[in-house]
């Protein structure tokens, strides 16, 4: 049996999650783990895409304070994360 080894979520960063994952969708792609397994990697994968996710809709909403001012004009300003 492969033993998962799982960073916490804040612990890691987008581009380590993004990994993560893509390496959870070759094991499932490959279909050389039990079903058990990939029913587990599978769940993980649902995490990490969601993780993901959230922090690129973070990159999204940071990106639009710096771009838009409230009359549509293109601005730099400060944002708090």
């Amino acid at each position: 049996m492969t033993k998962i080894v799982r960073k916490a979520q804040s612990d890691r960063s987008f581009e380590e999650a993004m990994l993560e994952l893509e390496q959870t969708v070759s094991k499932l792609e490959k279909g050389d783990i039990s079903l058990e397994e990939s029913i587990t990697n599978f769940g993980h994968g649902i995490e990490l895409s969601r993780y993901c996710a959230s922090k690129l809709d973070e990159a999204e909403k940071k990106i639009s304070i710096l771009l838009q001012d409230e009359e549509g004009n293109l601005i730099e300003k400060e944002f708090d994360i």
